[in-house]
This record gives C-alpha cells, sequence and structure tokens, in this order.
C-alpha cells in the first residue's frame, strides 16, 4: 500500500461501521486510542483487546464477501468461507487471553477502519487486494517477532496463540494471491479495479492511523512468511525496500 506523507484534512470516503453494542467505545482515528508505550503495564490487553476486534472486523468482511458475491467461483468462496471460520476462532483466541490476563470486552476503545474500509470497495478482487494482499500480509510481517518474543519470555500460551494465527494469515494471503493472478489474467480490468481500491485504501489507511502512527512501525518484512503466501521474490524484495524507505524516512 503506498502510503504517502500528505496531511488528509477531511475524511476520504469510507462505508457505515459495523455494529457494536454498547460495551464498545468506538473510534474513528488512531490517535483517539490509548496507544500505550512499550513499557506500560497494560500494553498487552490493549493491544488483545484491539486486536480481537480486528479478528472481528475479518470475519465480519469475509462475511461480507460471501454475501456480495454469491456469483463468484466456488473455489474462492470456499477459501473466503474457511477464513471467515479462521478469523472467528481467531476472535475466540483473543478474547480467552484477554480475559484469562484480567481484561474484559469493553475495557478499550476500538477501531473498525478495516470493515469501513474494505465494505467500501465494489468488487472483490480489490476487496481481497486490499483485506488479504495488504493488510493480512503486513500481519505476516508483524506477527513474526512477536511469536520469538513470546518464546524469549518464556510465554507459551501466546507464542502458540501467535503461531496459529500466523499460519492462518499466511493461508489467507496465498489464496488471494493465487484468485487475484488469475482474476488479472482473464480479465485485464481487474488490474484497474486493484490499483483503484489500492489508492482508495491508502488514502483512508492514512487519515486513520496519520503518519505518526504508520513511522512507528518497527517490524521487519517476513520474507519466508511472504513466499510462503504466495509473493514472488519480486515482490518481497520490492516490500522489504519499501518497509526500510518508510524508515529512512522517518528518522529524517
Amino acid at each position: 500500500m503506498n502510503l504517502s506523507n500528505t496531511n488528509l484534512k477531511e475524511a476520504p470516503a469510507f462505508a457505515a461501521g459495523p455494529a457494536r453494542d454498547s460495551r464498545f467505545d468506538v473510534k474513528e482515528r488512531w490517535a483517539e486510542c490509548p496507544n500505550l508505550p512499550h513499557t506500560h503495564p497494560d500494553r498487552n490487553l490493549e493491544f488483545f483487546h484491539r486486536q480481537m476486534n480486528e479478528e472481528i472486523n475479518g470475519m465480519e468482511n469475509a462475511a461480507r464477501n460471501l454475501a456480495d458475491f454469491p456469483d463468484a467461483e466456488w473455489s474462492v468462496r470456499m477459501s473466503i468461507a474457511r477464513q471467515a471460520a479462521d478469523e472467528a476462532r481467531h476472535v475466540l483466541m483473543f478474547r480467552r487471553i484477554l480475559e484469562s490476563r484480567g481484561g474484559w470486552l469493553g475495557r478499550y476503545p476500538v477501531l473498525n477502519f478495516q470493515y469501513r474500509i474494505i465494505s467500501k470497495i465494489d468488487n472483490l478482487v480489490g476487496r481481497l487486494a486490499v483485506q488479504n494482499r495488504t493488510f493480512e500480509a503486513e500481519g505476516v510481517d508483524a506477527v513474526e517477532p512477536e511469536i520469538q518474543k513470546a518464546r524469549e519470555a518464556g510465554d507459551s500460551e501466546l507464542a502458540d496463540l501467535f503461531e496459529a494465527q500466523l499460519a492462518d494469515e499466511i493461508g489467507h494471503v496465498r489464496f488471494a494471491n493465487e484468485y487475484i493472478a488469475q482474476a488479472s489474467k482473464s480479465n485485464p480490468l481487474n488490474v484497474m479495479r486493484i490499483g483503484r481500491a489500492l489508492n482508495q485504501a491508502s488514502e483512508a489507511f492514512l487519515w486513520v492511523m496519520g503518519q505518526e502512527a504508520i513511522d512507528s512501525v518497527r517490524y521487519t518484512t517476513n520474507e519466508r512468511g511472504r513466499l510462503e503466501a504466495g509473493f514472488s521474490p519480486e515482490e518481497v524484495r520490492f516490500a522489504a525496500a519499501n518497509r526500510d524507505s518508510r524508515k529512512k524516512d522517518a528518522r529524517t
């Protein structure tokens, strides 16, 4: 996703947010959330809570794809249905660890930007390019160092959770990469749909997160994970170079 340094004063177009009950305090932008420092004692609980809601967004997006595109090929619909089930399992995993360690539903604010960005896209190939090939691919990068950190801390429960999540996300990215390649080959118009969806999502993501949040990303590119997920070696090198470039920009 191409994230520029443009200061967007007005919100770009978003879809309406998903339903949440009164326990949840829904925010619109990253800066409105606690964003606790890594040294804060509640940092992990806030992360579990926010991640749980992001997994709910992933489940809701997959379900919307099934409902909105009933004529899509059976194979991709099956993959999307499996993704919905995986995301539901992730929700339960994060809720379980949140509550077992002293947290509860609604303790921290949540963002629903993934749902609002993706459900605004009006075609399946564009949605999968943003949700799976972009957001979930970033997850493939982000989860790997968390597994190592949890293992080093002796937290096997958390490490096992992250390993299960990583395996699922690699599968989600892989089926999307395969579908996108096939759809682009069979109809070149899909390349334009993908580009339009990525540009739309990039603008919306920057408005939600702000440059501060984007510059604070610390993880590197999980090259092995991305290759397993169906990215070409050239695409993996480009992703790594792009992340290095963003880090250099953040330091200057």
